[in-house]
């Protein structure tokens, strides 16, 4: 391949990881741009993860094998298996060595890399029908990251010295689009998370309340929405400080995410000051209340605080239609609030506290004197 050739192909392997939207794609966009650029037949993007000892693939591309997936669930290959990648990993760059590419064949170790033969690259070439192989580390932030693998089939031209050194310089093309790819999706995350207490944020309730609510539409799924409030935090940021006050919130993010756990899928949020909610989709109305019940309990044994009040609202309940994710709030707001206003330990549910419950009247047309207490909520909570 050219110079010119390779400059292009180059530029495009950079273009496609810049246009990826989300890790999956740029995975996608790595491996195919690298198997293009090195006239392959198949390439493979593998991490590192140090904590387990192996290589797990993440992403396959090109002629895939009996077996091979695109985004494989569990393929991983021990490191110390391959001793050229413990030779890499551990030594040469330890030392700050250059990560440089290698090629393997079917036949046996490539001219040169007698030290570094891997039998089990060579057994996994063979059994694929493929008759070499070059292999490029990536290096992410000064750090071993994991491998830029690409294949030929038997019968083609065997890689060279040049299509390894150029496989080097893929494989740091790889890694600059990887570390755009993660700090673009730290961004999403932190957009989305409340960073006291790691929970989602108002941001993350409202698009998954919406997306939810519209799936109710289509599919009459049951959506369920538990909205509580803190009890006592401006008397522990009044008496121990707002550090204090911190404690007490962040403990109470982890009660409430233990219970968000009996919910699958539920999500776990903090909505601002003292005000938190969980939202799940699927399960029965009963399952969320329990899950209430169980906050409640929780919540009244922390250290410090006075127990939260929580009001549950179920489309599953007699509540009425539910058409928009703001009437859901405004429900779960209100019993909320009439938990609040009664010092309920247990939460308040919407449709469930008979019929001269407030709480109940909201489901129906309001009257003037409703629609009044409804604007109230509206400025506080509604999306």
């Amino acid at each position: 391949m050219g110079e010119d050739r390779r400059l292009a192909a180059v530029v495009a392997l950079a273009q496609g990881m810049a246009a990826a939207h989300g890790s999956r794609e740029a995975w996608r966009a790595a491996a195919t741009g690298a198997c293009r650029a090195l006239g392959g037949s198949f390439a493979a993007l593998s991490v590192w993860e140090r904590e387990l000892g192996r290589l797990r693939v993440l992403v396959n591309v090109g002629e895939l094998a009996e077996g091979e997936e695109e985004f494989p669930e569990d393929e991983a290959y021990p490191v110390h298996q391959f001793a050229e990648i413990t030779e890499f990993l551990h030594e040469q760059w330890a030392g700050g060595g250059e990560p440089d590419a290698w090629v393997e064949t079917a036949e046996g170790p490539a001219a040169g890399r007698e030290p570094g033969y891997c039998h089990q690259r060579v057994a996994a070439l063979r059994r694929r029908g493929r008759g070499c192989c070059v292999v490029a580390p990536i290096v992410l932030h000064g750090r071993a990251w994991g491998e830029l693998y690409v294949a030929r089939p038997a019968g083609e031209a065997v890689f060279g010295r040049g299509d390894a050194d150029f496989a080097t310089v893929l494989a740091s093309v790889v890694a600059a689009g990887i570390a755009q790819t993660e700090r673009l999706e730290e961004a999403r995350r932190l957009a989305f998370t409340d960073s006291l207490t790691g929970l989602a944020n108002r941001r993350a309730v409202d698009v998954r309340l919406e997306r939810a609510i519209e799936r109710h539409r289509r599919d009459d799924a049951v959506v369920s929405l538990v909205v509580c409030d803190l009890n006592g935090l401006k008397r522990v940021n009044d008496t121990h400080g707002h550090a204090a006050g911190d404690r007490l919130l962040e403990r109470f993010g982890s009660v409430l995410s233990l219970c968000g756990a009996m919910l699958p899928g539920a999500l776990a949020a903090r909505l601002g000051g003292d005000e938190f909610c969980l939202l799940a989709v699927g399960p029965p109305a009963d399952q969320v209340v329990k899950a209430a019940n169980e906050l409640c309990r929780r919540a009244a044994e922390l250290e410090l605080g006075d127990g939260v009040a929580c009001g549950v609202a179920s489309t599953e309940d007699p509540i009425g239609p539910v058409r928009s994710a703001r009437r859901l709030f405004r429900l779960a707001d209100a019993a909320q609030y009439r938990a609040k206003a009664e010092r309920a330990v247990k939460p308040v549910v919407a449709g469930r506290a008979g019929p001269d419950d407030p709480v109940v009247r909201l489901a129906d047309e309001p009257s003037q004197d409703e629609g009044g207490e409804r604007r109230r909520f509206r400025g506080r909570h509604a999306p």
